[in-house]
């Protein structure tokens, strides 16, 4: 690995790194926040975030302001590149095929099958290296916005025991249904529907074993609200399945890290309680 970034934040350090990813193929960066209690020898508890479509690990870094909240709770924030890069890696000329839409699933199609694996470097990987590395407890959380909310939720109901807590912002809570979900998963998956399911959170719901609590905040001024996001989907599936589920409708807050940055704070507060 090798460390491109450091900036000082809040008493610990914002950081990006580089390694080799054997998952992907490829050479992927992250980024990390550090926070003070971290860089004195405490382990401490690890937040991942993912981002969405055409976003690298710089969006949220730069225009969340999480690190203050992060420094208060004693968070380490890991921050993932969106999917694999380099020459070697397929892409497609549309903003929501190819490198920064990645899904955050494993692709079963070539040209992508190769690379496009981001639900495993996600899950196993990343974790492994950041808890080998870095002065982690193991005590993880897992949140995202957009394409990145829909890797959350999915990954984390995928996952009983593994994460302590989940949330997103402005979610593709149901790609199986919308043009988003269905361009990408025709390319990577194929066409077969039920294979389609494992990575869609209102279906995965159905069948969900842990009761994990679902903070989810949703801009009601977002531009995507209506044809890709589809929030009520949410709601009715957590209804049937009789899970937990905290959906805040935001009055005017468009789908931009303007509005994340407004409630970051309250996001990483639930994950800090969840991680103690």
């Amino acid at each position: 690995m090798e460390r491109i970034e450091q900036h000082a934040s809040y008493g610990g350090y914002q950081e990006v790194w580089k390694h080799a990813s054997s998952t992907l193929g490829c050479e992927m960066r992250f980024g990390l926040y550090l926070p003070n209690a971290a860089l004195r020898g405490q382990k401490c508890p690890v937040l991942y975030w993912l981002s969405g479509l055409t976003c690298t690990e710089q969006n949220f870094i730069t225009k969340a302001g999480a690190q203050r909240y992060a420094a208060e709770h004693g968070l380490i924030i890991v921050a993932p590149d969106t999917s694999p890069r380099g020459d070697d890696v397929p892409d497609d000329p549309g903003y929501d095929l190819g490198k920064g839409a990645s899904f955050y699933i494993n692709a079963a199609q070539e040209p992508w099958a190769t690379h496009y694996r981001m639900y495993d470097y996600v899950v196993d990987e990343l974790p492994a290296l950041v808890e080998a590395e870095f002065p982690a407890n193991g005590a993880r959380a897992i949140s995202g916005h957009s394409m990145g909310g829909h890797g959350a939720l999915t990954i984390a109901l995928r996952n009983p025991g593994r994460y302590r807590s989940v949330s997103a912002f402005s979610p593709i809570v149901a790609p199986t249904e919308v043009p988003w979900g269905r361009k990408a998963f025709r390319a990577y998956l194929g066409e077969d529907r039920e294979v389609w399911k494992q990575y869609d959170t209102v279906e995965l719901l159905k069948s969900a074993v842990e009761r994990l609590p679902l903070l989810v905040d949703q801009g009601e001024g977002d531009e995507f609200l209506e044809e890709q996001l589809k929030p009520q989907l949410l709601r009715a599936a957590c209804e049937a399945a009789a899970h937990p589920l905290r959906l805040n409708l935001r009055p005017g807050y468009d789908h931009s890290y303007y509005f994340i940055s407004n409630f970051i704070g309250e996001h990483i507060a639930h994950h800090a309680g969840a991680l103690r």
